[in-house]
């Protein structure tokens, strides 16, 4: 057989194609493979295991950036070991670990805080023990009072934080059942969480009392699920919390029971369709869910809302005489036809704040000024705008603390003036139906201090280090904190001038660090520090010895 030999242009062709693939391959290993730094003269090494098994990683993605520099990084991919290792020059790195199925994260990281590698004389950064988080997750089903699956309910999750310094709970994240019931809800770190479902049944229908043939419809499809919390109930302090450890994965199955929906009457007046009330569910620290219900004029001046379930609520709902928004009101709905009094409730205020900083020809971008409430979270926060003013409007009645803020700066409310009259700190009382307007002084953090936290002479890479204010109740902005660094080096930045104690804490990051009565032993052993109206850095004279967890 004669043999046939290729066209030409077939391995030209070819030819092109595995120059191609080979500079493809050639990038992606020059990719990562780790280029020695201009200067190298140190290594950075170690093993990623898993944090549960101990177990090495393999085929993690770590990399290394340099804390001053940005630019200044290095990547590359574990081998079957799970070992990484890096040439780079003098200095503080930041050090980062991903892979799937598992927490992406810096070195020793406890919320946003990390242990920076310290390159130097005397450290080891060859022999790292880098680990990676498995993630967990909460999966389940819900059901109906029959067993079937309840498709496109909404299963809410709430995590419990201590990042604030008081003990929070705190919406995280949401899921959609599918045509099973089934949802999932990942991936999630060890913690404490909760969980609710909302959700409608399929069948229901919602006639309008006075509508010809409402009668004829089946009482039994009138029906609404409640707004349940796990596991079965419908107040979130009886929740059943949900613990969560490295790779656990919780099986959160709801059955949710329908019930009567209600018929609520409230008479809105002339007042237009929008003006009708909203209804929410108050659920865990503060936080409301919004409720959907229909709302229908059944005759001039009066409206029935169909399709709630009986429960506690938080109502909005707007003055008949001037359509002005009143604070919130909770209501329990009970039964049909009940009359809604929406003439309860104070009238809400309006709160004009302009804003000065001393010294500053210009506000900077992004300033933000916010109000904490009187259980101590964020109520509204609002830019101000070229004018040097937030406007505050539909604002409860009741006393707030002033915060303020910049995506570059942390600054602390020093004076608040008010027609004329000025006082000290940052608190302001907002009475119902007032429209205040108030002038607001503030002080930006301008210090960085620096220092060592030690345990027994050595460094003490991994503690929590606290700067404590003077009167810590009443002064939650000007907290700081870092996490030491492989060398026991920590940095604290934007202080505002004022009376500190420094603190260093081991384990303590589900500490309620913000509250007087768990600080309090530990600022007893702390460091004193005064900060003046001063600019640049302060260094302490001395270490901040470690104080073990309570």
């Amino acid at each position: 057989m004669t043999p046939k030999f290729p066209n030409p242009r077939v391995l030209a062709l070819v030819a092109a194609a595995v120059l191609l693939c080979n500079s493809f391959l050639t990038a992606q290993i020059a990719h990562l493979t780790p280029k020695p730094s201009s200067g190298a003269s140190f290594r950075i090494a170690g093993t990623v295991v898993n944090a549960t098994t101990s177990q090495p990683l393999a085929r993690t993605q770590v990399s290394v950036t340099n804390t001053k520099d940005p630019n200044d990084g290095q990547s590359m991919v574990t081998s079957d070991d799970g070992i990484f290792h890096f040439q780079v020059k003098a200095g503080k790195y930041s050090l980062r670990g991903e892979k799937r199925g598992f927490i992406a994260s810096a070195y020793d990281q406890h919320e946003t805080f990390w242990t920076g590698i310290v390159t130097g004389a005397g450290l080891d950064t060859e022999n790292l023990v880098f680990r990676l988080p498995p993630a967990a997750a909460i999966t389940g089903k819900i059901t109906d009072e029959i067993g079937d699956p309840v498709r496109e309910a909404t299963i809410t999750v709430y995590r419990e934080d201590h990042s604030t310094g008081v003990s929070r709970i705190h919406l995280l994240s949401t899921a959609t059942t599918d045509d099973l019931g089934a949802y999932e809800v990942t991936p999630l770190s060890a913690g404490t969480y909760f969980a609710s479902v909302a959700a409608q049944p399929w069948y229901a229908v919602h006639p309008i009392s006075s509508q010809s043939g409402a009668a004829a419809v089946d009482r039994a499809l009138d029906a609404a699920f409640s707004f349940t919390y796990y596991k079965d109930t419908t107040e979130p302090d009886d929740a059943t919390p949900i613990p969560l450890g490295p790779a656990d994965h919780a099986e959160v199955d709801f059955h949710i029971n329908p019930v009567p929906a209600l018929h609520l009457v409230f008479r809105g007046g002339a007042l237009p369709a929008f003006h009708s009330p909203v209804f929410e569910k108050p659920t865990f620290d503060g936080i409301t869910v919004p409720q959907s219900g229909t709302v229908e004029q059944v005759s001039p001046g009066i409206f029935e809302i169909t399709g709630l379930a009986p429960g506690k609520y938080t109502l909005r709902a707007r003055s008949s005489t001037n359509g002005a928004m009143k604070e919130p009101t909770d209501v329990y709905l009970n039964r049909d036809e009940q009359d809604l009094d929406l003439s309860a409730g104070a009238l809400t205020a309006s709160v004009k704040a302009t804003v000065q900083v001393p010294g500053s020809t210009k506000l900077p971008s992004g300033l933000t000024i916010a109000l904490r409430n009187g259980k101590g979270r964020i109520a509204r926060a609002i830019e101000v705008n070229d004018k040097g003013e937030a406007a505050f409007t539909d604002l409860a009645p009741g006393q707030y603390d002033v915060a303020a803020g910049s995506p570059t700066k942390a600054y602390s409310v020093s004076r608040i003036s008010r027609e004329g009259h000025g006082i000290n700190g940052h608190n302001l009382d907002v009475p119902a139906g007032s429209s205040l307007t108030v002038s607001l002084v503030l002080v930006g953090g301008a210090v960085t201090v620096e220092g060592f936290a030690k345990r027994s002479g050595n460094a003490a890479p991994g503690a929590m280090i606290v700067l404590v204010p003077s009167n810590p109740e009443a002064n939650l902005e000007l907290f700081r904190r870092d996490q030491s660094d492989q060398d026991g080096s920590f940095v604290l930045r934007q202080v505002v001038p004022g009376t500190y104690t420094i603190l260093a804490i081991e384990n303590g990051w589900d500490l309620d660090w913000a509250k007087p009565a768990v600080i309090e032993h530990y600022r007893q052993h702390g460091q004193k520090l005064v900060v003046g109206d001063q600019k640049g850095s302060v260094r302490l004279p001395g270490s901040v010895e470690v104080q073990p967890r309570l």
